[in-house]
């Protein structure tokens, strides 16, 4: 397969497989808050549900780019990223997998709405970590600290955001709708009138749409970097971005970047400015006359994706830094080729994304159950009235609609489950919600961390030792 040894291509075949069982999982947490209140209200039937909200999943995976996906991956080392042996790779990934599925999947037994997004972050910081171990590492280059800060800062406001506009959207909902059906229990068995079942299905539907916008994202991330990492001939570049514009893109940063006053740079400044200069003739020089990665020969094609992060990344450090002494034009120039440039390498083949589409679908339609009656019935002492259901939804879906457009990982779990605390608490209060269990999901939000970091990190270090 592709020219791969026996080893590599089992190798090869084992990651996938973890990667689709992570984003089958995923459908068990995170999909089925989307279906939860169409079914759990009697709006849908549960197989109607399942394929409506995958559908819209597979359009919100198509339609949302892959920003999110690669602020998953960059989180890793970068020495990581432009490691070229294959092996190391697989160690990063069946780490990454193995301690994200086990936490997954134990939370979702026991019914405990969880984040796949918050596990797959711990276990990616948990590498990040454990690669300080290694011999001539250090902790400054093992994790990027500036990307987890805002991704940690994500998923702290995410649930503290649910709790709060529900709160909001429901008094909103009492001023405006005064038919007392909305704000009663669902009555087992018996379906909601048509405009009740209307409202639920579209809140229902944009949950399902930005969950595939984000989270769909982090599956596709991870399959890239299992097919760049074992592949890097074949995916290491996008054979579709004209070398050529990349070329001119490249130069001109490396034209910019010359233009500073580099007397003011401090060590780490002359370091990225080093880089760039180093990795930007590095990329000229392969690249040539030549127009399509294509005709670049495999062995070559890592080298470029490594040309192009260091470049971008080095390029991205000194624009932050207030010793740059460019223009604001200048400035807003580089950052515009630094986006040119990471079109080369942030991209994600068509089969890619159908295939965590179909993982995310099926996922949902087998394990649903567990979650919808946690969110339903467990955490508010009264179960979930259609107004809360649909409060909860639509908070969620503009608090992940949000994060999507900023290109940060959110918890679709985190915003939904806590949007239903918050429109608890705006009907009777505090008193309202079921102690046990808000205890249970906000013990588990506080543990996934941890857990998963200590846990990806050691499997790490046997996997890197093993392989």
């Amino acid at each position: 397969m592709f020219g791969l040894d026996t080893s590599l291509t089992i190798l090869l075949i084992l990651c996938l497989f973890l990667a689709c069982f992570f984003e089958f999982i995923n459908g068990f947490h995170d999909t089925a808050n989307a279906v939860a209140t169409v079914i759990y209200t009697n709006s849908l039937k549960p197989t109607v549900a399942v394929v409506y909200s995958g559908i819209l999943n597979f359009t919100g995976v198509m339609l949302g780019g892959i920003t999110v996906a690669m602020g998953i991956v960059n989180l890793l080392p970068m020495e990581v990223l432009v490691d070229s042996n294959p092996y190391h790779g697989v160690a990063i990934i069946l780490a990454l997998m193995v301690s994200a599925i086990a936490w997954n999947f134990g939370t979702w037994f026991y019914g405990i709405p969880s984040s796949s997004s918050h596990t797959i972050i711990g276990a990616i910081l948990g590498i990040g970590l454990a690669f300080h171990f290694l011999p001539g590492e250090t902790a400054a280059n093992t994790v990027n600290w500036d990307k987890a800060k805002d991704t940690g800062l994500a998923l702290l406001i995410s649930p503290l955001l649910g709790f709060s506009l529900a709160i909001v959207v429901m008094f909103l909902f009492k001023r405006t709708i005064k038919n007392e059906l909305i704000y009663k229990e669902p009555v087992p068995g018996k379906v909601p009138p048509l405009w009740i079942r209307i409202l639920l299905w579209c809140t229902c539907g944009m949950v399902s749409f930005f969950h595939g916008q984000n989270d769909g994202q982090k599956g596709v991330g991870i399959i890239m970097l299992i097919l760049i990492a074992i592949l890097p001939g074949q995916f290491a570049v996008d054979d579709s971005v004209n070398l050529q514009q990349t070329r001119v893109a490249v130069e001109q940063i490396d034209y910019l970047t010359s233009l500073a006053d580099t007397s003011k740079f401090g060590e780490s400044e002359r370091k990225h400015y080093e880089i760039i200069r180093q990795h930007s003739a590095s990329f000229i020089h392969l690249v040539g006359n030549t127009a399509s990665s294509a005709a670049i020969p495999r062995s070559d094609r890592f080298l470029l994706r490594k040309d192009i992060m260091k470049i971008s990344k080095s390029a991205e450090k000194l624009t932050k830094s207030e010793n740059l002494s460019l223009s604001t034009r200048d400035k807003k120039d580089l950052g515009t080729q630094i986006k040119t440039i990471k079109q080369l390498i942030e991209y994600a083949p068509g089969w890619v994304i159908l295939t965590i589409s179909l993982c995310l679908g099926l996922g949902t339609m087998f394990g649903w159950k567990r979650v919808v009656k946690t969110i339903g019935e467990k955490i508010g002492k009264q179960h979930m009235s259609y107004a809360q259901g649909a409060s909860a939804e639509i908070v969620a879906s503009i608090g992940i609609g949000l994060a999507t457009w900023k290109g940060a990982p959110v918890s679709t779990t985190h915003m939904l489950s806590s949007g239903i605390a918050g429109s608890m608490v705006a009907k009777k209060g505090l008193k309202n919600l079921q102690k046990g269990t808000i205890k249970t999901i906000a013990l588990t939000w506080l543990f996934t961390l941890p857990v998963t970091i200590i846990l990806s990190g050691g499997l790490f270090l046997l996997f890197r030792a093993i392989l």
